[in-house]
């Protein structure tokens, strides 16, 4: 098996980086985006989980409408094309005022691209409102909803996962969101969480109930694997696996993923150096700007709280990779001065398309 330390991890990288070129050439791809996560209370307080609060802890914070909208119009005055909105599900939150979230920042930025509430967070919606995932999408997607991300996956296999997040949507439901949300042509994206009590057999099996379900949707734009970080969680005894496991994690997926477009390089989780390795291991986009990550930093990630585009350009070229900005949708953004656009969606594209110097925003 390839997950097997003793197969050498730069051949194992090698073949990975060798699909990647195939599809994707010297590409690689950023965004210039912000996170948001409106609530750190949430009803299931998973042990994987260093973010969660209790309504009673004296770290409980849920944001206001007003602080939301501020974060919203910060990032658009700062360039951003992509929201990435999760956080944790409050008791006392209706679905109303999740809905809510996502409205009133489309009407007041309509240009910012919502990719918003993971699978675990949708299902929750569909049971509090005793109605169909597909009538929640729709309902989500009505007032700015574009993409999901990918959290929540953690590892499928129920054995493990139960000992993770044991009131969490299962396996089965957080595929099913996904299928529900292809069908209904909203793309998504999908994750891994590895590196706690897991073996390298959940992985494969993990990926390949991934695999299948784009085989059959074709949905999935990117796939996102994400370290184990233990700080602050149930599983604090345990060590952060190494960079290498992390190299060989994102040469894995591109290799069982094949039929995924992209192997994002999540810089937040990895760390900018390693990711930046990663784009040598398969990976073809490093993510973004990321202002206002707070999951991973609340779990001990020492990454920084956002990076420049210029920074994120020096990091590509130094692999000899060309940046490509891309927005929610995996569309080319141009820029000239204050003002963007987009182009479709890339299937395969040449590098002098865009650059960081044309798209340089602090």
């Amino acid at each position: 098996m390839l997950f097997n330390p003793a197969v050498d991890l730069h051949l194992v990288g090698q073949w990975a980086d060798a699909i990647r070129s195939r599809r994707w050439g010297k590409a690689a791809f950023y965004a210039i985006n912000a996170h948001i996560n409106p609530s750190n209370v949430c009803i299931y307080q998973c042990p994987i989980c260093a973010y969660f609060r209790r309504p009673t802890d004296s770290q409980a914070r849920t944001l206001r409408l007003d602080d939301i909208l501020q974060q919203a119009a910060q990032a658009d005055a700062s360039g951003c094309t992509e929201l990435h909105i999760v956080g944790g599900l409050p008791p006392d939150k209706p679905y109303q005022w999740y809905r809510e979230i996502l409205r009133v920042i489309h009407q007041a930025f309509p240009r910012l691209g919502l990719k918003a509430w993971s699978a675990v967070e949708i299902a929750h919606f569909a049971k509090i409102t005793s109605r169909p995932i597909a009538w929640v999408l729709d309902d989500l997607r009505s007032v700015g909803l574009i993409s999901l991300p990918g959290g929540g996956a953690e590892i499928f296999n129920p054995v493990i996962r139960v000992q993770l997040a044991p009131s969490k949507a299962d396996a089965d439901t957080w595929l099913q969101v996904h299928r529900t949300a292809h069908r209904l042509g909203l793309p998504t994206n999908a994750t891994i969480l590895y590196g706690h009590i897991e073996e390298p057999i959940h992985r494969v099996e993990h990926l390949i109930r991934l695999r299948q379900l784009q085989d059959e949707t074709g949905g999935f734009q990117a796939f996102v694997p994400l370290p184990f970080h233990p700080g602050g969680t149930r599983f604090s005894h345990l060590r952060r696996v190494s960079p290498l496991e992390d190299l060989r994690m994102v040469a894995m997926s591109r290799l069982i993923l094949d039929n995924f477009p992209h192997i994002k390089a999540y810089w937040v989780s990895l760390s900018l150096p390693i990711a930046q390795i990663a784009l040598e291991f398969g990976a073809d986009d490093i993510d973004g700007t990321v202002r206002q990550e707070q999951i991973f930093h609340t779990a001990g990630a020492q990454t920084p709280q956002a990076v420049t585009v210029n920074e994120l350009c020096r990091l590509v070229r130094e692999v000899g990779r060309s940046p490509i900005e891309r927005d929610a949708l995996y569309r080319v953004v141009y820029r000239q001065g204050d003002h963007w656009w987009t182009g479709p969606p890339v299937s395969s594209i040449e590098p002098e398309l865009s650059s960081c110097e044309e798209n340089a925003v602090g």
